[in-house]
C-alpha cells in the first residue's frame, strides 16, 4: 500500500511536466500563428517624387559701375548732371538705399550741393537735396525705411544726379578737388 502511494506521487510530477510542456507548446503555437497572421496582410505604398526647392537672388548693380561724374574746372554757379541706372538682376524684389562716402577732399565735398531725382532728367521733386558729403536716399537699416526705393526682380530705374558749386563759393576753394563714392545697398522685400 505504501508502495502504491509512492508510485502515485512519482507519476504526479511527470503529469505536471507534461501539462506544462503542452501548455508551453500551445502558447508558442498561438504566438507563431498570430505572427504568421500579421505577416500575411496585403500592403501597398505610393511615393511622391520630384519635390524640388531653390532660392531666389538679390542682385543689385549700377550702370555705369564707376565714375558717372568726371568734372574739372568747375566755377562758382556751375552745375553738372549724370545719370545712374540701378539694376535688379536678381529674381526677388528688393528695396535699396544710397549713401555717400568721401574718399578725399572733404572740404569741397561739404561745399558742393547735390540733388538726386528719380528719372532720367533732373526735374520734379528731389529724393535728396543737400551737401554732397551727406547725400543719402533711404536708409540701409534692415526693413522698410522712409525714402527706400523698390525694384521688382529683373527691373531697373534711372536716377539723375545734379552737382552744383554754389555761386557764393569763395576763393579758398580755388584749385581744390574731391572724390566720393555712392554706395547702393539692397535687401529683399519679401518677409522683410
Amino acid at each position: 500500500h505504501g508502495q502504491g502511494r509512492h508510485d502515485e506521487h512519482s507519476h504526479h510530477p511527470r503529469r505536471r511536466r507534461r501539462i506544462a510542456a503542452l501548455l508551453a507548446l500551445a502558447i508558442a503555437s498561438g504566438s507563431l500563428g498570430a505572427g504568421a497572421l500579421s505577416l500575411a496582410i496585403f500592403t501597398d505604398s505610393a511615393a511622391v517624387t520630384g519635390n524640388a526647392f531653390s532660392t531666389g537672388t538679390i542682385d543689385i548693380s549700377t550702370t555705369p559701375a564707376t565714375a558717372p561724374f568726371n568734372v574739372s574746372t568747375m566755377m562758382p554757379g556751375d552745375s553738372t548732371t549724370a545719370t545712374i541706372q540701378v539694376n535688379n538682376a536678381g529674381t526677388g524684389a528688393l528695396r535699396y538705399a544710397m549713401s555717400t562716402a568721401v574718399v578725399s577732399g572733404p572740404t569741397l565735398a561739404a561745399q558742393l550741393q547735390l540733388d538726386v531725382y528719380a528719372g532720367a532728367t533732373c526735374s520734379g521733386t528731389a529724393l535728396y537735396s543737400g551737401a554732397l558729403n551727406a547725400a543719402v536716399v533711404g536708409s540701409n537699416a534692415q526693413g522698410a525705411q522712409a525714402g527706400d526705393r523698390a525694384l521688382a526682380g529683373g527691373s531697373n530705374e534711372t536716377l539723375c544726379f545734379k552737382a552744383t558749386l554754389p555761386l557764393a563759393t569763395g576763393n579758398s576753394f580755388q584749385n581744390t578737388s574731391t572724390n566720393v563714392t555712392f554706395t547702393f545697398d539692397a535687401e529683399q522685400t519679401a518677409n522683410n
